[in-house]
């Protein structure tokens, strides 16, 4: 800013004192050394410089004062310091992004610590730099839909401006860059969750560093690409965790519903009584009646267990909920099935036993309690 004011008042004086119109040969004179110092420092200020929200900060200020110089007129003599300047500022910052990627790719549990299943301080890291980064190119303003990463000029009014900035696809390498990070991490998430022993407390792991990466994304109010694609991934999680946390208390009702279903299911020709296989045919009698007294007997401590499993195996409470939410709601469905198998294979004549079903009425009023 004391730079540019400078400049200016100078070229002021040397256009009005000096009678200089049309060259500006005396204030390249008196300016030149300075900005040729002012060239050289920042080269090697830039040479150890690491910080790529800095340097993406310097852009921003860069493109800034070059409004600026053009609004105050004096951009002839100082738009291609400035031009200058960029140079310098593009290439360090790609190297920069450059040695984040390398750095995630080198990433492992011997690294940066293998932890627990909560979430892990480099997902913390990850999330607070690429909302950094996002929200800088917008100029500062909540990123919504894909976000425009074209737009990195701040203009001296304060208005949004739909024209691209002065940097052309400079600003499109590091959107790449940053696309190529969000696949980069969701690897190095892969490879932390390794070190546990068992799929289950693999999947808490990668449903918790997920969570708190988007709960960042959320917090600072940027969405897009980066926050669309953690959150599919999140999805999946959620959904393979369900399965293992029921298979873990009702496995044998979930493995009978899916083996039967798939075995009625390739029945072509109905045989026995009214036009259907005979149930013992399809079944076992037995077997089912094991598991409708099984189910019957332990259903509400089953429903205390999962619910005691979330609490402690997800740190943010609503995730929690939401998860709970997921693996009841599938516990019901279950178990629906299950009745439906019963229904179909004895359509004329119930068994004993179905009179110790549970109502669903009943578990969906126990679901509700949690």
């Amino acid at each position: 800013s004391h730079l540019i004011d400078s400049a200016t008042n100078e070229y002021i004086f040397a256009r009005q004192f000096l009678k200089e119109y049309g060259q500006d040969d005396c204030w390249h004179s008196i300016f030149g050394k300075t900005l040729s110092l002012v060239l050289e420092q920042l080269e090697n200020y830039l040479f150890n410089c690491h910080d790529a929200i800095a340097i993406l900060l310097m852009i921003k200020l860069t493109h800034y004062y070059k409004r600026m110089v053009k609004a105050r007129r004096i951009d002839k003599v100082m738009e291609p310091f400035l031009d200058r300047v960029t140079n310098l500022f593009w290439p360090r910052l790609k190297m920069v992004m450059d040695a984040h990627l390398r750095s995630i790719r080198g990433a492992n549990a011997k690294k940066v610590g293998a932890g627990d299943i909560h979430a892990h301080l480099v997902s913390r890291r990850y999330a607070e730099f690429t909302c950094s980064i996002l929200l800088i190119l917008n100029r500062g303003r909540k990123v919504t839909g894909e976000g425009n990463a074209n737009e990195l000029a701040s203009n001296t009014s304060g208005k949004p401006s739909d024209k691209p900035s002065y940097r052309g696809s400079a600003g499109d390498m590091l959107v790449n860059d940053l696309d190529v990070m969000v696949e980069e991490m969701i690897l190095l998430l892969k490879r932390l969750s390794d070190v546990h022993p068992t799929n289950k407390k693999r999947i808490i792991f990668m449903i918790n560093n997920l969570d708190a990466i988007i709960t960042i994304f959320k917090e600072r109010r940027v969405s897009g690409r980066e926050l669309n694609r953690f959150s599919d991934l999140l999805v999946q999680q959620r959904e393979l965790f369900v399965e293992e946390e029921l298979l873990q208390t009702f496995s044998k009702m979930i493995a009978f519903v899916q083996q039967t279903e798939t075995h009625m299911s390739g029945i072509s020709a109905p045989r026995g009584a009214r036009g259907v296989a005979a149930p013992a045919d399809v079944v076992n009698p037995e077997v089912v009646e094991s598991l409708v007294h099984e189910f019957a007997s332990n259903w509400k401590s089953g429903i205390e267990q999962i619910n005691r499993n979330v609490l402690s195996y997800f740190s943010n409470f609503r995730n929690g909920m939401e998860i709970l939410k997921q693996v009841l709601t599938q516990l019901l469905l279950y178990y629906t099935r299950f009745q439906d198998v019963i229904r179909k294979v004895w359509r004329g004549k119930p068994p004993s036993f179905c009179k110790d079903l549970v109502s669903t009425s009943v578990i969906l009023a126990e679901i509700k309690k949690h």
